[in-house]
């Protein structure tokens, strides 16, 4: 059976413009996140499909956005939370080290591996939707978070996301119940209103 995921990220938050280092902690929305969100909804609105189950991470910034995009009851998931940056969240982005190097340097600053964020997110999403009831599912997460899950499943993704995932990007996927195994469908990535491309780590 084939299925569908609206996968997608919050909107900028506070910390995002205050350039801070965001995984466990949290932040509020500001006007520009509940705008991005707006826009994301009429994109999502316009698929040629009907969401009938909605997730978010058990972050703030997750459920505040996704009770923007719909009006479906919803379930939150720690399994959708960010990257675990440890001693890192909430420290200024200039602390960041190189992409390459993210997975060693937060795992010793008491954060989590990118191989464990990676299975948790997979271990989430295949449960979400290798549900009964589940068709058509939406869940709201985060940059660090989908970005290394769709790296998973899409490894060349550069036709279809050729930079960073902005805030409130969408990313549709199939997922296939026989092959246990999402496929990457359609993006959705404007930077919406000007908005200042944030890091991963958000």
């Amino acid at each position: 059976m084939k299925k569908k995921l609206v996968l997608m990220r919050h909107g900028e938050t506070v910390f995002n413009q205050r350039k801070r280092i965001q995984g466990w902690v949290d932040s509020p929305l500001p006007p520009l996140g509940i705008q991005q969100a707006k826009h994301a909804a009429a994109w999502i609105d316009r698929l040629d499909f009907d969401i009938d189950h909605a997730f978010c991470s058990t972050s703030e910034r997750a459920s505040d956005t996704l009770e923007l995009v719909t009006s479906l009851p919803y379930e939150r998931k720690k399994g959708l939370k960010e990257w675990n940056f440890g001693k890192l969240d909430g420290e200024p982005e200039y602390l960041n080290p190189p992409l390459e190097e993210y997975d060693a340097f937060f795992q010793a600053n008491g954060g989590e591996g990118r191989q464990e964020l990676i299975d948790r997110m997979n271990e989430t999403l295949t449960e979400i939707m290798n549900r009964s009831d589940v068709q058509n599912a939406l869940a709201v997460s985060h940059g660090g978070a989908i970005r290394n899950f769709q790296k998973h499943w899409f490894p060349d993704d550069k036709a279809l996301i050729p930079g960073k995932l902005y805030n409130c990007a969408v990313l549709v996927f199939e997922y296939d119940t026989d092959a246990q195994s999402f496929t990457l469908l359609d993006v959705c990535n404007p930077n919406y209103q000007g908005a200042a491309a944030s890091s991963m780590t958000s």
